[in-house]
C-alpha cells in the first residue's frame, strides 16, 4: 500500500482538540453538536479510504472492533446499571483504598470495564460528602487500567494475545511483580491525597446532591444483573477465529463475531427490560453516557486509522526494528497506547517483535513459544513483558486511552462532579503521578 497523505492525520488532532477544548471554551456548542462532530470527522475519513484509496480492508476491520467495543461497553453499562450498591460508612482514606484494591483484584475477573461500571457509582456515593475530581481520575488509574494485568480477561490487549497463543496463566506468572508495583504505588500516592482530604468539611454542589442517593444503610439490589453480567462477560470467548464452526461475517480472508454481539445486546435487553426500578432509580440510570461514550468513540476508532497505520509503517522501519528490545517497546508501545487504541497497538508490536525471531504473529505455536521462551532466548519473553506492560499501564495517560476511562468520566460528570479536561488530565495528573510510576515499573521490572 503507498504512503498514506499526511493531511488524513488532521481529522483524528481536531477531534482530540475539540475534546480537550470543547466542554471548556464552547460548552453549549459541544454539548449539543459532538456527536454530529464526531460523526462527520469520522466518516470523512472512513469515505476517503473507501473512495480514494480504493481500501476496503482497514475499514472492514476497524468497522467490526469498533462494534465489539460498542456492544459490549453499552452492554456492561445497562447490566451495571442496574446493579445498585450502597456502603453503610464514611469514607476514610483506609475505606477508599480498600476499594480501589478490590476493583484492581476483580478486574482481573469481570475485565477493567465491567468492574469500573460495577463500582464507580458506589465509589461516588462513598464519598459524596468530600467528593472530589482526584479521586474519579485515582479509580481510572487504578481499577479502569493497572488492575487487570493479571489475566486476559482484564484488558483488551491482553485478551488479544491469549487469543493468537499465549497461555491463559502468561500474565499471572509474569506481571504479578509489575502489577503489584504499579497498584500498590498509585495506592499509596491516592491515600497521601486523601488523607490531606479527610479532614476538609467539603460540602458537594448542589447538584451532586441531587443526583446522587445518600442513603446511609448499606444495601444491594439487582443480583439477577449478575447472572447477565457473567453472560456478557462469558460471550466475549465465542471469536469465530478461535472456535471453530462459529457463524461468522466472512469479508476476504477476515472473519468477523456477530453471535457474541448478538447475546451480549440480547442480555443488555433483559437486563433492561426486568431491572429493578429501585437499582435504576438510585443509580439515577439514564443512557446519556454511554451514548457520548458510543458517538466520540466513531469518530476516535475511524479518524485515527491512518495514525495506527502510520505508527506501524514506522516501527515496522528497519531503523525502528534494529532497535527492539523490552525498553523501547515498553516506552514506544505504552506511548503509543495513551493516545491510540491499545489493542492494535499490542498487536503491532507482538507482531513485529515475533517477526525479528522468524516467528509468525499467525501461528498459535509460534506465539505459545515466543511467550514462554521456547525459542532459545529469553528475551523473547521479556519483549511480551515489555509490550503487555506499556499497552495496560499507558492505557490510563489520557481518556481516550482505554475505553473504560471516558465513560467513568461521562459517569461523574453525570453525577455532577466537575472532571478536568482533557489535556488538564494529563498535565495535572498523567505527567505527576503516573508517570512516575510507569518510570518506577520500567526501572525495577523491564530495563
Amino acid at each position: 500500500m503507498p504512503a498514506l497523505p499526511g493531511f488524513l492525520i488532521i481529522p483524528f488532532l481536531l477531534l482530540l482538540g475539540m475534546i480537550a477544548s470543547g466542554p471548556v471554551l464552547f460548552p453549549h456548542f459541544w454539548e449539543h453538536n459532538y456527536r454530529y462532530v464526531a460523526v462527520t470527522l469520522g466518516l470523512l475519513v472512513l469515505g476517503y479510504y473507501l473512495l480514494v484509496l480504493h481500501d476496503h480492508h482497514m475499514p472492514a476491520e476497524t468497522l467490526a472492533d469498533y462494534t465489539s467495543f460498542a456492544v459490549l461497553l453499552s452492554s456492561l453499562y445497562i447490566a451495571a446499571g442496574g446493579i445498585y450498591i450502597n456502603a453503610n460508612a464514611r469514607a476514610t482514606p483506609l475505606i477508599n483504598i480498600i476499594v480501589l484494591f478490590s476493583g484492581a483484584c476483580l478486574a482481573n475477573i469481570i475485565g477493567t470495564t465491567g468492574a469500573s461500571l460495577l463500582l464507580i457509582r458506589p465509589f461516588i456515593r462513598l464519598n459524596i460528602h468530600r467528593i472530589k475530581p482526584y479521586q474519579i481520575i485515582f479509580f481510572i488509574f487504578i481499577v479502569s487500567n493497572a488492575g487487570g494485568l493479571l489475566t486476559p480477561l482484564g484488558d483488551p490487549p491482553l485478551f488479544i494475545g491469549f487469543l493468537k497463543g499465549v497461555p491463559f496463566f502468561w500474565t499471572l506468572q509474569h506481571l504479578v511483580l509489575p502489577w503489584f508495583i504499579g497498584v500498590t504505588s498509585l495506592c499509596a500516592i491516592f491515600y497521601y491525597f486523601d488523607w490531606k482530604n479527610r479532614a476538609e468539611d467539603y460540602a458537594p454542589k448542589s447538584e451532586v446532591k441531587q443526583k446522587i442517593d445518600q442513603r446511609i444503610e448499606f444495601y444491594f439490589t439487582g443480583k439477577r444483573n449478575l447472572v447477565w453480567l457473567a453472560i456478557i462477560i462469558g460471550a466475549i470467548f465465542l471469536d469465530p477465529n478461535v472456535v471453530p464452526g462459529l457463524p461468522a461475517i466472512t469479508v476476504g480472508d477476515m472473519k468477523f463475531s456477530f453471535i457474541r454481539e448478538i447475546i451480549q445486546l440480547t442480555a443488555a435487553f433483559f437486563c433492561y427490560r426486568y431491572s429493578s426500578k429501585t437499582a435504576l432509580n438510585g443509580n439515577h440510570f439514564s443512557f446519556g453516557p454511554i451514548l457520548e461514550v458510543v458517538f466520540l468513540f466513531f469518530g476516535i476508532f475511524f479518524t485515527m486509522m491512518p495514525a495506527l497505520q502510520m505508527a506501524s509503517r514506522l516501527a515496522a522501519s528497519p531503523a525502528f526494528s534494529s532497535l527492539l528490545n523490552p525498553d523501547t517497546v515498553y516506552w514506544a508501545a505504552g506511548s503509543l497506547s495513551g493516545f491510540l487504541d491499545n489493542a492494535p497497538t499490542y498487536a503491532n508490536f507482538l507482531s513485529l517483535s515475533m517477526a525479528k525471531y522468524n516467528l509468525s504473529y499467525s501461528n498459535v505455536q509460534d506465539v505459545h513459544n515466543f511467550a514462554t521462551g521456547l525459542t532459545g532466548s529469553p528475551e523473547t519473553y521479556h519483549l511480551l513483558e515489555a509490550i503487555s506492560l506499556g499497552s495496560v499501564f499507558f492505557g490510563a495517560f489520557s481518556y481516550i486511552g482505554n475505553g473504560p476511562n471516558f465513560m467513568v468520566k461521562a459517569i461523574a460528570e453525570s453525577a455532577g462532579i466537575k472532571m478536568p479536561s482533557f489535556f488538564k488530565y494529563i498535565l495535572s495528573y498523567s505527567i505527576p503521578f503516573l508517570l512516575p510510576v510507569l518510570f518506577l515499573i520500567w526501572l525495577v521490572v523491564v530495563r
